[in-house]
Parts: C-alpha cells; sequence; structure tokens
C-alpha cells in the first residue's frame, strides 16, 4: 500500500510523498526500510528514523523529525492500532505431515533429531533447529524461531497475540495487532501449559540457556537474558527486560516496562513495580499472618502519612 491510501484507509492526514510504498511496520529501536516507524515520545526521536518509509506521530513531534512522509494524528495510540490491522497475515492454511504426524504450515524448517507429540501444530514461516523436541498440544505460531537443544512442555503456546489495546473516544476497546513474533535460542526449556506472546512490531525475545517452570506467561515484547530461571505461576507484564542470570520465584509478578540487572534474586509471591538497579535478593511482600492482624496492619499502612506528619510537627 502507498501512504495515501493508508491515510485514507485511517481517516488521519499524511504530508510527503504520496506514492511511498509501505510493506509493514517497525519500532524506533529497529528501523527498517519502507516500513511506518511509530513514534509517540520524543525520547524515541533519533537518526535511525531517517531509513523509515513514513513516520506516524502527532503534529508537535513532527515538526521535530527530520523526515518527508508522516502520518499525522491527534490520538497516535488509536491510529497505531487501526493501522496494525492493515498488515495482519493471514491465518496459516495447515496440512498434516505424515512423517511426523503434526500440522504445518508453510515455510516450516526443521533440523536434525526433531522430536513431536500428539496434536503439535506449526504455523507458517516458523524455523526450528536441531534437537528440539516439542510435547503433545503445542502450538508455534506464525514466524517463531526456535534455536537447538530445546525443550517445549505440552499444552504451551508460543507466539500468540499479546493483550495490547486502546480506548477510542466512545470508551470502546480497540484491540492492537501484534505483527512481531517469538525468538527462542539455543539450550531453553519452557514447561507445560505456558504462554509466550509475539511482539508488536519487534521480536519477544528467550535468550540461551534460559529455563522455564510450569504455567508461566510471558507478554509482548519481553526479552528474558541468557541463564535466568523462572518457576511456576510467573506473570511478566509487556515490554519488560530481564537481566542474565535472573532467578525468578513463584507466582511473581512484574509489571510492564520493568528492567532488571544481571544476577538478580526475586523472592516468590513478589510484586515487582519499579526497576531492580543492582544485583542481590529482593522481595516485595508483607510476611503472611492472621487474617485480623493483618487487617489491623493494613489500617495502619494507610495512616503511615498522617503519623510522619504528626511526628514531624511535634519535633518543631
Amino acid at each position: 500500500m502507498n501512504l495515501a491510501l493508508i491515510a485514507h484507509k485511517l481517516n488521519i492526514s499524511y504530508l510527503g510523498n504520496p506514492d511511498q510504498e509501505i510493506f509493514g511496520l517497525s519500532s524506533p529501536q529497529n528501523v527498517k526500510e519502507n516500513t511506518i516507524c511509530f513514534v509517540a515520545d520524543k525520547r524515541n526521536i533519533s537518526n535511525s528514523l531517517a531509513k523509515a518509509g513514513a513516520i506516524l506521530t502527532n503534529p508537535d513531534i513532527a515538526e521535530q523529525i527530520p523526515h518527508n512522509n508522516f502520518l499525522i494524528s491527534e490520538d497516535t495510540k488509536f491510529a497505531f492500532a487501526s493501522l496494525s490491522t492493515l498488515f495482519i497475515p493471514p491465518i496459516s492454511s495447515l496440512v498434516i505431515d505424515k512423517e511426523n504426524n503434526f500440522y504445518r504450515g508453510k515455510n516450516v524448517t526443521i533440523g536434525n533429531n526433531f522430536q513431536v507429540g500428539i496434536g503439535v501444530i506449526i504455523e507458517d514461516n516458523v524455523k526450528i533447529g536441531n534437537n528440539v523436541t516439542l510435547s503433545h498440544n503445542v502450538v508455534i505460531h506464525q514466524g517463531v524461531t526456535i534455536g537447538n537443544n530445546v525443550s517445549i512442555g505440552s499444552g504451551t503456546v508460543i507466539g500468540f497475540e499479546g493483550f495490547g489495546n486502546v480506548r477510542d473516544k466512545s470508551n470502546k476497546w480497540k484491540h492492537i495487532c501484534h505483527l512481531g513474533s517469538v525468538a527462542i535460542y539455543d539450550h531453553v526449556t519452557i514447561g507445560s501449559n505456558c504462554s509466550i506472546d509475539r511482539g508488536t512490531v519487534d521480536n519477544t525475545i528467550i535468550n540461551q540457556g534460559v529455563i522455564i517452570d510450569n504455567l508461566v506467561h510471558i507478554a509482548h515484547n519481553v526479552n528474558i537474558g541468557e541463564n535466568t530461571a523462572i518457576a511456576a505461576k510467573v506473570g511478566i507484564a509487556g515490554s519488560c527486560n530481564i537481566g542474565k542470570r535472573n532467578m525468578i520465584g513463584g507466582m511473581v509478578g512484574i509489571i510492564d516496562h520493568i528492567k532488571t540487572v544481571d544476577d538478580v534474586i526475586i523472592s516468590a509471591t513478589s510484586t515487582v513495580s519499579k526497576d531492580l538497579k543492582l544485583p542481590g535478593t529482593y522481595t516485595g511482600i508483607m510476611p503472611i499472618t492472621k487474617h485480623p492482624t493483618w487487617k489491623r496492619i493494613a489500617l495502619l499502612i494507610t495512616k503511615l502519612d498522617k503519623i510522619a506528619s504528626f511526628s514531624k510537627f511535634k519535633k518543631k
């Protein structure tokens, strides 16, 4: 599609060459030629944006970007959600691989010593290395790359869409279509019934040597550092960057856009709501206690600011 047609479909304005051909989307961190790059923040302005076919942004930021082609919108997030729907790849047409008895799409590459269970689905454009085991009912969605010596447990889904949504002016939700994928590197072990979401534009990345327990959710655009261990029922929200050799205890919740340095240990059931900038062990919970006692503690916590203010007043 060219720039003018895309602007017409989105019902927004454009600046620049109407015939500029656009073949997809890219992120400010990984700009590609003949793509539209979404820039919602001045911090994402860089010289690399010059490679993009066009920039989707608001009028204020557009004035600060040295580029000729723009899609202009006051509500850039909603415009991006609408834009993402224009580049959704078609659903894979699957056939049965008679040799290994699983469903496969087009342009699937599989290495040596591939072991596969019953009910496995591998969609289009998937690349799988050597010595890979996919247990029963594993689903590998389009474009996923899996390295060598990888094991994935039963019921796990790799590369389904992430939970990205925006509200329109009437407060109705509009889904952002995820056009990236998932890259899993060598010597990774993933347990059963896990869900690793595809990236919005770039890939979600599971680096070499990562081990993941059962029932773990890793959201879109997350990057898990080398040799990190993740215990059961952990939830890692979108765009987190987890350092190397982290150890994440069971039922930990990590909110979106969190960064952790290398060699971090997070205690079980902790909630991580800020960046962890130094190596060490972190605990983000109160000790368990009887419920009546907890209610009294909770009441005191809500009054801590008043207690602190009163103490300062008395000292004066």
